[in-house]
């Protein structure tokens, strides 16, 4: 594990992934602490493909490759290339495995830098090879719900931007549905509830939104602020003490999507020799000083 401090905020990036583990404000936690039994994970990244393949497989040309769920580094292990009391860099290349499940030769850097308030990541994406390239990528942090005391159902997520409130319905085997369900979305509240996530995911697809506020009854907030990612997935098993709000470039394959990975929805594209780079801040912000909650 790799422990970063700034002032009193404190951090833990393991090394399997580049996942962010803990990350926390003087004696209080932020991110779920991962339980095998509900979902093994904290904050995993996802690579080069975000979200479900059909039949847990990807086309390029006349070939199938089995890349399934979210890709696979986070169960790579990175290299740390750079390493300081308050950031490090890490990094995975494309390998014999790799290519065995994703026929393309990249390179994958994960800059995170903690503040004394905030926690940011930056990934940035290489094309090695001398083919364009398709991929997405994302990041799926699990915050702590609540993680300021009250009821889960007493806080918000406020967009930054009015959001459509019709998502796409989630079909059978996390694929997204051309059907649309309508959400209880009043211009850029969203009051949250556990009865939100019995159909899987919320996706906004191409949000108007780089910044959502996850706010608590107490007025103190974890603000997410993004810089190309296109799209936002909200997520948990109800009732176990977590919310996902990912930041994505890509999302699973439509239903009954069997095209080659060139043509699945939203991927990126990339030239040889070219990059991509994708960043996310995830900032805590204390109740106001009067502990008076932001209006509703």
């Amino acid at each position: 594990m790799i422990r970063l401090r700034a002032g009193a905020a404190y951090a833990c990036i393991a090394e399997e992934g580049a996942e962010i583990m803990e990350w926390g404000i003087d004696a209080k936690p932020l991110l779920w602490r991962k339980d095998p039994a509900v979902w093994d994970d904290t904050a995993p990244l996802l690579f080069p493909v975000v979200g479900w393949t059909n039949h847990h497989q990807v086309h390029v040309g006349a070939k199938s490759y089995p890349l399934g769920l979210h890709g696979f580094a986070r169960q790579r292990t990175f290299h740390v290339a750079e390493r300081g009391e308050d950031r490090v860099r890490l990094t995975l290349a494309s390998d014999a495995d790799t290519r065995a499940l994703y026929p393309f030769d990249f390179g994958l850097g994960v800059d995170i830098q903690l503040s004394e308030a905030a926690i940011s990541v930056e990934l940035g994406v290489a094309n090695r090879g001398d083919a364009p390239m398709p991929y997405a990528c994302g990041l799926h942090p699990g915050f702590r719900w609540p993680f300021a005391g009250g009821a889960p159902e007493d806080y918000l997520l406020r967009f930054a931007e009015p959001e459509d409130p019709r998502v796409p319905v989630i079909a059978p085997g996390g694929l997204i549905s051309p059907q649309k369900r309508r959400l209880p979305l009043a211009g850029r509240v969203l009051h949250l509830a556990a009865s939100l996530f019995q159909n899987d995911a919320l996706c906004f697809l191409d949000a108007a939104s780089r910044q959502i506020r996850f706010e608590a009854p107490d007025g103190s907030a974890i603000v997410i602020a993004t810089e190309n990612f296109p799209h936002f997935g909200i997520w948990c098993r109800p009732g176990h003490g977590y919310l996902c709000i990912e930041e994505w470039t890509g999302y699973s394959d439509p239903e009954n999507f069997s095209g080659d990975l060139f043509e699945k929805p939203s991927m990126r594209v990339l030239a040889p020799g070219a990059s991509g780079r994708h960043r996310a801040r995830f900032t805590y912000e204390d109740p106001p000083s009067l502990g008076i909650a932001a209006e509703t």
